[in-house]
């Protein structure tokens, strides 16, 4: 599963989406998912929101983390320029950080590596 989700200045520490995902992160853990598959993708804007940039993701990630479900698709911090982010986790981002307003040149390339990591991750699982 691959779920997309945006951060906005909401203001919050937490349920940073502003969307309907932030009606159901807190719901998520309950759900039972064990090994499956999951990757997150976020939407963020690295120059005016550099103190937060994708920070929704690190909520679904841990919502899903939670669930039993194998996170998939986490993406080295190199080449991204942000000030501080909740969704770099032991070094690395938890998904695929895409930021269309700074970097757009980038999101083509960016979604197509991301998209052979993943397959190569899920040939790895069933080798």
């Amino acid at each position: 599963m691959i779920c997309c989700v945006p951060t906005w200045n909401t203001g919050a520490d937490s349920l940073r989406s502003g969307t309907s995902w932030d009606s159901y992160v807190e719901d998520i853990p309950e759900i039972s998912l064990p090994g499956k598959p999951v990757a997150i993708l976020g939407l963020g804007d690295s120059s005016s929101y550099g103190d937060y940039f994708c920070d929704a993701m690190e909520e679904l990630y841990r919502a899903f983390e939670a669930s039993g479900a194998r996170m998939v698709g986490t993406v080295a911090t190199d080449g991204y320029t942000f000030n501080e982010s909740k969704s770099v986790i032991n070094g690395r981002f938890c998904g695929l950080p895409i930021d269309e307003d700074n970097e757009a040149d980038l999101t083509d390339e960016r979604l197509s590596a991301w998209a052979r990591q993943l397959q190569q991750e899920m040939a790895a699982q069933l080798t």
